[in-house]
Formats: structure tokens, sequence, C-alpha cells
């Protein structure tokens, strides 16, 4: 299989992003985003989903965390839909249950070449030190529109703002970390009866 490597820059009047995604690594990560909470987030995925992240922004947090934060997943779906190139191989599907304490989220993939998302996290706060939870959503809306798969998205219990939210992180790296295992049956093939994705 190819290297799945990727860097994307996104600049806007808002936002000033810089992404690398390495699919095959092993958990490494470099942030700069001023939003200490989301980068706890981001950590989860590198390290639970075994991708190497660096991302940088700098964005207009002096109004709030909302461009930067769905700019941020922008950025990091296109840098994915990049690395993981023509899909040949890959598994496809993943899934992940993953549970922190009371709190309990289960997150399913298609890398299917449709956007599409299906987000369902009644977070028992609006914010988690200072992080407005709301903008979660428009995160991983902005990943599914430009990595281009179909995301459900599920918090099943949980009382605690900050679990639910990690458990969701955590299960959307192993998700993903599932649905890019290379098959090796499937070596040279789409995982498509279409024949492509």
């Amino acid at each position: 299989m190819a290297e799945r490597k990727a860097t994307v820059e996104r600049n806007t009047l808002e936002t000033q992003i810089t992404v690398t995604v390495n699919l095959d690594g092993s958990g490494n990560t470099e942030f700069n985003t001023g939003i200490p909470f989301l980068e706890h987030m981001l950590d989860q995925v590198a390290r639970h989903g075994m991708v190497d992240l660096s991302i940088s922004a700098r964005g207009d947090l002096q109004i709030d965390d909302h461009h930067t934060v769905e700019d941020i997943g922008i950025t990091l779906g296109q840098a994915f839909a990049r690395a993981v190139g023509d899909k040949k191989g890959i598994l496809r599907y993943g899934h992940a249950y993953v549970p922190l304490d009371e709190a309990l989220s289960r997150v399913v993939i298609d890398f299917s070449g449709r956007p599409g998302l299906e987000y369902h996290v009644p977070f028992t706060r609006a914010a988690v030190g200072g992080f407005d939870v709301d903008l979660f959503m428009e995160f991983f809306q902005g990943f599914a529109n430009h990595a281009l798969v179909t995301l459900h998205v599920d918090n099943l219990r949980g009382d605690n703002s900050h679990h639910q939210a990690e458990t969701v992180f955590k299960a959307f790296g192993r998700a993903v970390r599932m649905a890019l295992t290379a098959d090796p049956r499937m070596a040279g093939v789409t995982p498509s009866t279409k024949g492509v994705l």
C-alpha cells in the first residue's frame, strides 16, 4: 500500500490552518490551535486511531472558537481524503464502542465517498472548561463533508460532559483505525460492488 500521508493548508479571512496526517502513524501529535480542550480531544483521535496528527491554527478566537473548530474539521477531512487515496484494499467500514466511567459512546464510519453525518450527543452541560460543546457537531460536520465519509456519532449514556466528549473522540479514533486497516485479501481491490468509491 502506498504511503498514506498528506498536508493541507486552508486560509480564509477568519482562519489560517495547516494539517498534516500520517494514517499509518503511531499516535504522535503536535498541536498549536489556541483551543486546549479541542487539542485534548484530537489527541484521543491520534492515540486511539494510531494516526500522526500535526495541526496548526490561527483563528478569530477573540470572537469565539466557532470558525477555528469548524475549519479544523474541514481541513482535517481534506487531509484524510487526500491521504486515503483510492481506498483500494481498506476495510472501508469501522465502528467502536468506548466507555469512560458512566459514559458510553458509539461511532460508525464508512469511507463511502458520500458525506453524511448523524450526530446524537445529548451533552449534560453546555460547556467544558469554557469550551462550547455545540462546536463538536460543527467539527464532525466539517470532517464528514470534506473527508467524504458517512459518520454516525452517538453518545448512548453519560452524566459528565467531559466523559461524554472523550468517549466520542476515542470511539471516533478507533472506528477510523478499523476502517483504514488494510485487508491483504482485498489488495488492489476497491471495497465496493460499484468498483469505485
